[in-house]
This record gives structure tokens, C-alpha cells and sequence, in this order.
């Protein structure tokens, strides 16, 4: 929900950045590989409970997720592979930190980081399987034209997870509360996802459906 307000906000911060790295030639893919190892420091920190260690590496992590994306857009090296690369690399990510506040509790918050991880996979899923269909119809993306994937929108976003990952180590006390509440805005953005990315596929299809039907149409009459 906050990511199209948030994106244009940061990113002339990262421009001093961007022309440092491409100065010393670096790549974008060092740049998510990098940012994936930092931000996966994050899981032995949580499990030892070196909260300021694990914030420290969740902000890192998403600071270098935003700079391997415009430096690829600077270097104008902007890749499918690039892209694929950096969104498993962020779902792994994302999956290792409830799942590291569930190993490091089991007994107090084994439950909800399980509930948290399902529905990880639904906004995951629902993600993919949109965008798969999207790249097929080519549908239009305005708000994330720079994304390699078409990026669906949602109440939960790249950005909300983050904060949320950020108040976890911040208050790990009220971990299995805020694992909950965000759990069911997950499962709200999983629902809004499945029904508006059904509508506009069927719509699509449905359209497609009658340009074809035209088409032969009219070059059986030819």
C-alpha cells in the first residue's frame, strides 16, 4: 500500500550511491547478493535475541535492495535474470525472519510465526501467479514501471513488511500480537489480490477471446 508513495520519496537519496558503485564498477547482482547475505545475518541474531544486530542488518538489507534496482537502471543493465534473482532472494528473506523469532521461542511464538509464514505464501503466491499472467497479456504496470515483475498492489507491500520486521526487534515482547495482526492484513491483501487479479485476468481473456473471434471473422470473409 505504501510502496508507490514511499519508492519515489527514496530514491534521490540512493543517487550519490548508485554513482559511487557504478564508479567502482560494481554489478547490481553483487549488490542484491550482498544485501541477501546481510539481511539473512538478521536470523542467528534473532535466535541469540542481538536485537540492535538484527535491526541493523533488516535496514542494511532493504537499503541495498533499493540501490541494486536503480543502479541497474543507471548502468541500464536491467535483466529478467536480474529481477528473479532479487525477488527469491527478498522472499527468502522475509521468510527467514518470523521463522527466526519462531525457533528462537518456540513455545511462546512458534504459532504465530507459522500463521505469519502462511500467509507469507499466499501474498507470495498471489503475486507470482499474477504477474506470470500479467507478463503473457501484457498489462500495463504505471505505478512500478521499473519493476521487473508486474508488481500487484495490496494493503500489504514490501514496505509494511519491513516496519513490521522493524517493530518486531524493536519490541520482541509483543512479537506473537504484531505476527497476528499482520498475519490478517496478509490474509486481506491475499483475498483483495486472488479476487482482483481473477477480475482483470477473466476480463482480459474475455477481450482477447472476442478480438480473435473478429479476426478469423473477418479473414474467413477475405
Amino acid at each position: 500500500m505504501l510502496d508507490a508513495k514511499v519508492t519515489p520519496l527514496i530514491k534521490p537519496l540512493l543517487k550519490p550511491l548508485i554513482k559511487a558503485l557504478d564508479s567502482k564498477s560494481v554489478t547490481p547482482n553483487q549488490v542484491t547478493l550482498v544485501g541477501f547475505v546481510v539481511g539473512i545475518l538478521a536470523f542467528p541474531f534473532i535466535i541469540l535475541n542481538w536485537w540492535n544486530m538484527a535491526l541493523g542488518c533488516i535496514i542494511l538489507n532493504r537499503v541495498l535492495d533499493g540501490i541494486d534496482g536503480e543502479l541497474a537502471r543507471y548502468q541500464r543493465s536491467s535483466s529478467s535474470a536480474g529481477g528473479f534473482l532479487d525477488i527469491c532472494l527478498d522472499f527468502l528473506f522475509y521468510a527467514s525472519i518470523p521463522l527466526a523469532f519462531g525457533i528462537a521461542d518456540p513455545a511462546e511464538w512458534g504459532i504465530p510465526a507459522m500463521v505469519l509464514l502462511a500467509t507469507f505464501i499466499g501474498t507470495g503466491s498471489s503475486f507470482l501467479a499474477f504477474a506470470i499472467a500479467a507478463e503473457k497479456f501484457q498489462i500495463d504496470r504505471p505505478q512500478f514501471a521499473n519493476k521487473s515483475f508486474y508488481y500487484m498492489q495490496g494493503l500489504t507491500e514490501g514496505t509494511e513488511t519491513i516496519l513490521v520486521f522493524l517493530a518486531f526487534c524493536i519490541w520482541p515482547q509483543y512479537f506473537a500480537t504484531l505476527a497476528y495482526l499482520f498475519a490478517a492484513a496478509c490474509a486481506v491483501t491475499v483475498v483483495t489480490r486472488i479476487a482482483g487479479g481473477f477480475s482483470t485476468l477473466d476480463k482480459v481473456e474475455r477481450f482477447d477471446n472476442k478480438a480473435h473471434r473478429i479476426a478469423s471473422s473477418t479473414e474467413n470473409e477475405l
